[in-house]
């Protein structure tokens, strides 16, 4: 019997369906589409004050996103445990504090490692390098990535080839353990949608994506580097969203303040939600409450309302 082509075989399998409706109902085979759905998890960042004057610990952190927050994900910052990275037993008991609390860990968000857009070669491999011994605690601590940074600086065809390099090699290196490398539209030539999915897109890696934040799109500021600088260029936050969403592996949800209703008052929530469900995003978005009116408590409460509400209304 001559081999039917697939061109054959979903003309045949058209021709089934029809037959099926014609005769008034759906093939037995035919599956509705699940309703719309996302998880929700927090950022550690979003409790930075009290990592940072150590009135909570990273082994807190599990059980304080269960029992004050009812999320049972998490994102790690390596800032609060630096000096952690290579230590078993501290990583082991954090996965025990995890489990006693049935809470995920996500990813490690990785700063101060280096500079992996530079150009200056002996540098770019050595941030390369200290990002490994992160991309084994993510391993360690069943994350599914660790986030890293893309700052740039100096001309953009240089950040291009000196990001496209690095992100290579670490996401060559990290598929061995299955750990994916998330760039964070997070200052400098990053926070440019298309440069940054442009990027992306040359790396080509299913280890390699983006982890789009939703308030990070300042791309010039006057005095450098300097996040309290005043903003000179920033790219429209809703095209970078579309940009870096076929990429996302993560996706950060900022919030700065909320208006009588429970709707974020700087940025529209309902507008990015809309673009995520277009890209068909159904991964974790993660809380980072960044505001000052309301306590980080209250701050985080508040953005877990609102995207609960909106998600009810996409689903």
């Amino acid at each position: 019997m001559a081999q039917m082509s697939r061109r054959q075989c979903l003309a045949g399998l058209g021709s089934i369906f029809a037959s099926s409706v014609l005769a008034g109902g759906a093939p037995t085979w035919a599956v509705a589409p699940k309703p719309y759905h996302f998880d929700i998890s927090l950022a550690q960042w979003s409790l930075n004050k009290s990592f940072f004057d150590k009135s909570l610990s990273t082994l807190d952190f599990p059980a304080v996103a269960r029992t004050s927050f009812d999320i049972g994900a998490v994102e790690y910052v390596n800032q609060f445990f630096m000096d952690k990275a290579t230590d078993s037993a501290f990583l082991t008991a954090l996965n025990q504090r995890a489990a006693d609390h049935n809470v995920k860990s996500l990813l490690i968000m990785v700063d101060g490692e280096g500079d992996l857009s530079v150009v200056d070669d002996k540098r770019r491999r050595q941030a390369v390098s200290n990002h490994y011994k992160w991309v084994e605690a993510a391993a360690h601590l069943g994350c599914h990535s660790i986030r890293v940074n893309l700052h740039g600086s100096g001309r953009a065809e240089d950040w291009h080839r000196s990001s496209v390099q690095s992100l290579s090699e670490l996401s060559e290196f990290s598929a061995t353990m299955g750990i994916k490398i998330l760039v964070e539209n997070h200052g400098g030539f990053s926070s440019h949608g298309a440069k940054l999915a442009g990027v992306l897109a040359q790396v080509d890696s299913p280890f390699c994506g983006s982890m789009p934040d939703f308030g990070n799109f300042c791309y010039q500021r006057a005095s450098g580097d300097l996040w309290d600088s005043p903003c000179v260029k920033e790219y429209d936050i809703y095209q970078g969203i579309a940009e870096l969403m076929p990429y996302a592996g993560a996706v950060s949800a900022k919030a700065y303040r909320f208006d009588s209703e429970g709707n974020e008052s700087q940025i529209n929530f309902q507008r990015i939600f809309n673009i995520i469900k277009a890209a068909d995003y159904r991964g974790y978005v993660g809380i980072e409450y960044e505001g000052h009116e309301l306590s980080a408590e209250d701050g985080i409460r508040a953005t877990k309302k609102l995207i609960e509400r909106i998600r009810g209304e996409l689903a």
